[in-house]
């Protein structure tokens, strides 16, 4: 063999060499680019090039953020004017605006927090975070320990704010119901054995929760446990029996109660003399303000309606404010924005059962239907479509502890969306 082609033979063998060992490949690309790999994304979209995972889902958390800064701006537009009247006199023009960007702040402490939290943590407290919040729900019925306010006791006073046990309850049934579901899953086709306990524990809180009276609360709580138990795989017409059993009992409850008869009946004819005035008396303002906002609003501030005429305007009713300001295009926006939070939210639950985190999903999924729910019945009490609940607006009214477990709910969520993303890399949760 010659010189020259042994020279080219070793040459040949040391540039190979050179390559695999770290260099650069024979056409001159390094090794480290011809040696990655695509990875994919959330929804298993391979991609050609290398690409960097968002740890979170970074438009969930700016939808969020979005609907709190119209909250934000909104509540003080809906309360800027109560001073002016003698029950506010001696309050400041800022006074609801600076509460609720110090309920927002808390929010976000507890958020960062939660959102440290594994999920398995959440699951294995679950029961004893049920239980926490059926005893709060029984302190805030003392006399002279549960705040009052127009007729109902729902508060416990804390100094900076005023905390609703019922918004605890809420998270506490979306992840106590996953739970329970995950632990009766050999037996969730036996549907007496699988749902007594569940009928017990609601039945129990709903005594509770109508006894402060917080009808509304009551509702979301039912639909959530509910919904759990369907989607955790329950026998479907022992479901639709379930359902039509509590449709039977709400309306026995309407029946049996004469406040709650003729909220009915104003609702159904608010524009009646006998209830304009009385029981009508919101959302007759409520569709005032609705019909005066037409197709892009009064302007932002410009709302009459909340100049003393339409009480709750920064709590319950803030949604007709929106209304009337924003017009029909600020309202498409707000609902387009829950949609997609709460199909978002359920998409997230669906990943983590199919990839066997089943306690996550059915929580999550759970969390979608408060905050689908809670922003269904509050719109459609604002428009007329529903009698009165006093449910406020997800993320947009005022209200320190719905805002701090709305946040902490969604944390959560966020949090399994991580875990998730660290499944489908191959990871652990």
């Amino acid at each position: 063999m010659s010189s020259a082609s042994q020279g080219f033979g070793l040459s040949a063998l040391w540039s190979r060499l050179r390559g695999q060992v770290g260099g650069r490949d024979g056409r001159g690309g390094s090794v480290a680019r011809k040696r990655a790999l695509p990875i994919r994304e959330w929804d298993g979209a391979a991609t050609d090039q290398p690409t960097r995972i968002a740890g979170f889902d970074q438009a969930l958390v700016g939808c969020v953020i979005g609907l709190l800064a119209l909250g934000l701006v909104m509540v003080y537009s809906a309360s800027v004017a109560l001073p002016d009247s003698p029950k506010y006199a001696r309050y400041s023009p800022t006074f609801f605006l600076n509460r609720h960007a110090l309920s927002l702040g808390i929010a976000f402490v507890a958020a960062l927090l939660s959102v440290q939290v594994p999920i398995s943590a959440w699951e294995k407290w679950a029961p004893k975070l049920f239980v926490l919040s059926l005893v709060l729900l029984g302190v805030v019925l003392i006399p002279h320990v549960g705040k009052g306010v127009n007729g109902a006791r729902r508060w416990l006073p804390l100094g900076v704010m005023n905390f609703q046990p019922s918004e605890l309850a809420k998270l506490a049934m979306a992840m106590y119901a996953a739970s329970y579901m995950v632990r009766k899953m050999d037996v969730k086709e036996r549907f007496i054995r699988a749902v007594w306990p569940m009928a017990l524990a609601l039945a129990f809180i709903g005594m509770l929760l109508l006894d402060e009276p917080d009808m509304g609360a009551f509702v979301v709580i039912a639909l959530m446990a509910l919904g759990i138990l369907f989607l955790g795989g329950v026998n479907g017409r022992m479901f639709f029996f379930s359902f039509a059993l509590l449709l039977g009992i709400f309306g026995l409850m309407v029946a049996t109660s004469p406040f709650r008869r003729e909220r009915i009946l104003a609702f159904m004819n608010p524009w009646d003399p006998v209830y304009s005035a009385g029981k009508g008396y919101q959302l007759t303002h409520s569709l005032i303000a609705f019909g005066r906002g037409q197709l892009t609003g009064q302007g932002l501030g410009e709302s009459v309606e909340k100049l003393h005429y339409l009480p709750e305007a920064h709590t319950d009713f803030l949604m007709a404010v929106i209304g009337e300001e924003l017009g029909f295009v600020g309202v498409a926006v707000v609902i387009l924005a829950f949609f997609w939070l709460t199909r978002r939210i359920f998409v997230i639950g669906r990943q983590a059962v199919a990839m066997d985190q089943v306690f996550a999903g059915l929580m999550v999924q759970g969390i979608g239907i408060w905050v689908g729910g809670q922003t269904l019945i509050n719109m459609g009490v604002n428009l007329g479509a529903l009698p009165t609940k006093g449910l406020t607006l997800p993320l947009l009214s005022y209200g320190g502890s719905a805002i701090l477990m709305n946040l902490i709910a969604l944390a959560i969520v966020v949090r399994v969306d991580i875990e998730n993303r660290q499944l489908m890399r191959g990871g652990r949760a």
